[in-house]
C-alpha cells in the first residue's frame, strides 16, 4: 500500500433535481472513460450521454459500444472550424464535459459554453503543459528525482493544464521506480477519485 494525501478546493455545485448529463472526451484506449461510465451505470442522478473522440480508431469507441453509450467522432477541422461538436453537445443538453485522455487543446467556444474538467497524471503546476501526457509525464517525474507524484483534477480553460485546481491526490515515487511503476500508482488514483469528484461537482451531498 502507498500513502495518499487528499486535497479539495473550490467546488461549483449545481442543482440536483434532474438527471445530470455528462459527455466524455477521449483520444485513445479509454480506460478512464470506461471506469467513469461503469461507476454511473446504475446512477439515479448522473448519465453518460455520449463519448466523443477525435480518433476514429480509438479503443474507447469499442468500450463505449460495449456499454451501449452513443459515440461521436470528429476531425481537427470539424473541432476547430465548425460548430458540429457544439451542436451535438447542445442536442444532448450536456451539464458537464469530462476529459479523460483527450489530447487536443479545447477551443474557446466550448470553454465559454460548458463546464469542463480534466485529469492530469501529475501534481500541477509541475509536469504540465503542451505535450505532457501519459508516459511522457511519468518519465519526466522519474528523471527529475521527485519523491511524490499524483493526479490533479482541474477546470479547463483555453490553455493546457492551467485551469483552476479542484482536487489533488498524491503517491510516492520510490527509489528504483520505473515510469511504468509510477503509471500504475497514478492510474489507481485516477480510477478511485475521478468518478467521485465528478459526482461531487454535479450532486450536493
Amino acid at each position: 500500500m502507498y500513502f495518499c494525501r487528499i486535497q479539495f478546493t473550490n467546488f461549483r455545485f449545481v442543482n440536483t433535481l434532474i438527471m445530470k448529463k455528462i459527455a466524455i472526451f477521449a483520444s485513445g484506449s479509454g480506460s478512464n472513460a470506461e471506469n467513469i461510465a461503469r461507476c454511473f451505470l446504475k446512477s439515479e442522478h448522473l448519465n453518460i450521454e455520449c463519448i466523443y473522440s477525435n480518433n476514429a480508431d480509438a479503443f474507447v469507441l469499442t468500450r463505449a459500444k460495449n456499454l451501449n453509450i452513443p459515440t461521436f467522432v470528429f476531425n481537427r477541422d470539424e473541432f476547430y472550424n465548425s460548430e458540429i461538436v457544439l451542436d451535438s453537445l447542445k442536442k444532448y443538453d450536456i451539464d458537464l464535459i469530462v476529459l479523460a485522455g483527450f489530447m487536443w487543446l479545447v477551443p474557446d467556444y466550448l470553454v465559454k459554453n460548458f463546464t469542463i474538467v480534466n485529469i492530469h497524471p501529475a501534481l500541477l503546476p509541475k509536469f504540465g503543459g503542451k505535450g505532457m501526457y501519459g508516459e511522457r509525464v511519468h518519465k519526466a517525474v522519474v528523471e527529475s528525482g521527485e519523491t511524490h507524484t499524483g493526479i490533479t483534477i482541474h477546470y479547463v480553460n483555453e490553455k493546457y493544464d492551467e485551469g483552476q485546481i479542484i482536487f489533488q491526490a498524491d503517491c510516492p515515487v520510490l527509489p528504483g521506480d520505473s515510469p511504468y511503476d509510477v503509471a500504475a500508482k497514478v492510474h489507481e488514483l485516477e480510477y478511485e477519485h475521478y468518478p467521485k469528484i465528478i459526482e461531487r461537482l454535479l450532486i450536493r451531498n
